[in-house]
């Protein structure tokens, strides 16, 4: 069996009952069935950046077809082409409402960062009952390799690691991106706001995919680029040669620093909720942490 997700302007659906023997035209059908879009007007895509399959020939099977398990369907409702007396307006717009970058903003919640990882590398897929899964994940990944993620590393011993990473109320950070993006073998890109800067994790392994979050210094959303003017739906998942994205993404983190809609880690006033002491900065959070095993901290 085939594992496939279909994704639309609606949303994203798993394709059930399908193998590598399947028929396009099964294909077209199963499609059909969870979008509504009926096969001869169909405009299927795969692939980063997304390419059209021929499903010209319904009697061909799917092991036909650039496919394989696990990957992403981009559906849209193929428009008819433009007539010639259209075509200098549609440029026109085309021109002016190019694809953007735009933030796609989760809970702030504590696991914003996990939740925004996993909306990007599942292909926009938002499930903030994921958090849970992924620090479990992560624990289990530095419980394995005492050597690399060990106190020096980890600021803590490595089962005090692993037991404050699956509590719900702890945060995610640089640590956590970078086992992330070895386990989904995918760049993550974290556009700081206040810097203006991006951190690359995973820039020297090799990865053909790059996913990108924005961080405003304590809170983690996901960055997608949307298609102005057409039933595409948002892409989370870009080349590694995407040089655009980056740009793009740069230049929202900009305009938000501009607009001060950042959080400066070092002067944000913090209290501690466990014995209600009042604290300045990240610094003293992590200080006062060491101290008392307190690690329940809000914004004041």
């Amino acid at each position: 069996m085939m594992r496939l997700r279909c994704k639309t302007r609606e949303g994203t659906h798993l394709l059930q009952g399908l193998s590598d023997v399947s028929s396009v035209q099964e294909l077209q059908e199963r499609i059909a069935g969870v979008t509504g879009i009926s096969g001869p007007t169909q405009r299927v895509m795969v692939g980063y950046p997304p390419a059209s399959l021929d499903l010209s020939d319904g009697s061909a099977t799917l092991r036909d077809l650039p496919i394989k398990s696990g990957d992403t369907l981009i559906v849209e409702e193929d428009k008819n082409k433009p007539t010639p007396a259209s075509i200098h307006s549609f440029n026109d717009r085309t021109i002016s409402k190019r694809p953007q970058i735009v933030r796609r903003v989760v809970p702030a919640d504590n696991s914003c960062l996990f939740t925004s990882v996993y909306y990007v590398v599942e292909g926009g897929v938002y499930d903030p009952a994921c958090a849970p899964e992924m620090r479990s994940l992560i624990g289990e990944i530095v419980a394995s390799d005492p050597t690399n993620y060990s106190e020096a590393v980890l600021g803590k011993s490595n089962d005090e690691y692993c037991a404050w990473i699956r509590r719900e109320d702890t945060w995610g950070g640089a640590i956590e991106v970078s086992i992330l993006s070895k386990f989904y073998q995918c760049e993550i890109c974290v556009v700081d706001t206040q810097t203006v800067r991006i951190d690359r994790f995973g820039e020297d392994a090799g990865y053909s995919r790059r996913v990108l979050l924005i961080y405003d210094g304590i809170h983690y959303d996901p960055l997608q680029r949307q298609f102005p003017d057409s039933d595409m739906p948002p892409m989370t998942i870009f080349s590694t040669s995407d040089d655009d994205a980056l740009v793009q993404a740069l230049e929202l983190a900009d305009d938000a620093r501009r607009k001060r809609q950042f959080t400066d880690v070092n002067r944000f006033a913090l209290r501690c909720m466990v014995c209600q002491k009042g604290l300045t900065g990240q610094s003293a959070a992590r200080d006062h942490a060491k101290e008392t095993g307190h690690t329940n901290f809000g914004e004041v």
